[in-house]
């Protein structure tokens, strides 16, 4: 199956083709994939070596001369490590820019903890007015580009994944979507988590939404299943456990609720292992996701205990 990385290097280079504001900014990581964008367009595609800071800083002098910059690189590079600049050069002169990751928070175990960037979403929490667009599907990672790049100014963050759902389903940039209905409580899958929470409440009598924009939060749309499925709110990340809890809870500050934030925990996993033992490793698949909806919200019971998921002793991270 083709990966969101895979279609993202042909969506740009066509928006190049279409719109002459349109620029990119590398540091070398993908630059192979724009090597017909650079033959094309040489003067709007940029790669500044490994130079992350700068990577953001020729961002945000683009975006003050009038272009529209798409940067990408690892997400632990383009969020984490140059965080600085996204605060001062992008937030503090309110340049707008269109930042593309790649590697989740653990797509490449064997890259090591460097390479991982669970709390990049927590982190650009920080900052104000920044969308963040979280895509389940490669068809959705298109549309999402596009409407980050369409969106005027605004500083927009699109999270690229190896995990990805089996199908596509249409999105918008802005609300939640739902996708089955319920009595007994709501969750709330973010992108490539959708297919694994699916599995996991088959049989349950829970409402499940699915978020590929989860800045700004909507709000609304979770007030409205609330109404109709009862205050328990699950919240599946595929990033740091509870990052979105604080938006849920302003959503239902007026009502008693009860709010359980899955995702990516704390502990650091010191093991290469592979990209599926992570995810079990952070209780994110179908069986885990069972057990932990199913008594928090009391609709199902949960399935036979099982021991802890680990991740196999292989080579070392570090």
């Amino acid at each position: 199956m083709e990966t969101m990385r895979d279609r993202f290097a042909p969506v740009v280079t066509r928006l190049l083709d279409e719109d002459p504001r349109v620029a990119v900014v590398l540091a070398e990581i993908g630059t192979d994939a724009f090597t017909e964008a650079v033959r094309r367009h040489p003067d709007r595609v940029v790669n500044v070596g490994i130079r992350e800071q700068l990577l953001v800083g020729a961002a945000a002098g683009m975006a003050l001369t009038g272009l529209r910059p798409v940067v990408h690189t690892f997400a632990s590079f383009l969020v984490e490590r140059p965080f600085e600049q996204v605060k001062l050069d992008l937030g503090h002169q309110d340049a707008g820019a269109v930042l593309v990751s790649a590697a989740a928070s653990f797509d490449w175990p064997a890259g090591g903890y460097t390479h991982m960037a669970p709390g990049d979403v927590a982190l650009l929490d920080t900052l104000d007015g920044w969308t963040v667009h979280v895509p389940g599907h490669p068809d959705e990672a298109e549309t999402l580009v596009r409407h980050a790049v369409a969106a005027g100014d605004d500083k927009v963050y699109v999270r690229l994944s190896l995990q990805a759902n089996a199908h596509p389903l249409p999105v918008d940039g802005e609300r939640l979507r739902t996708v089955r209905e319920g009595r007994a409580g709501v969750v709330v899958a973010v992108g490539p988590l959708l297919d694994a929470v699916l599995a996991a409440t088959e049989g349950l009598d829970v409402a499940v939404l699915y978020a590929t924009t989860v800045r700004p939060f909507d709000a609304a749309a979770l007030r409205r299943a609330t109404e109709a499925a009862g205050t328990d709110v699950v919240l599946v990340e595929p990033y740091l456990a509870g990052t979105s809890v604080a938006a849920a809870n302003d959503a239902l500050s007026d009502v008693p609720h009860r709010v359980l934030g899955l995702g990516v925990g704390r502990r650091e996993l010191r093991r290469y292992g592979r990209l599926e033992e992570h995810v079990a490793a952070h209780g994110l698949d179908a069986r885990s996701l069972r057990e932990r909806i199913g008594a928090f919200t009391g609709a199902g019971a949960p399935l036979r205990p099982r021991p802890p998921s680990t991740v196999p002793d292989r080579a070392m991270a570090h």
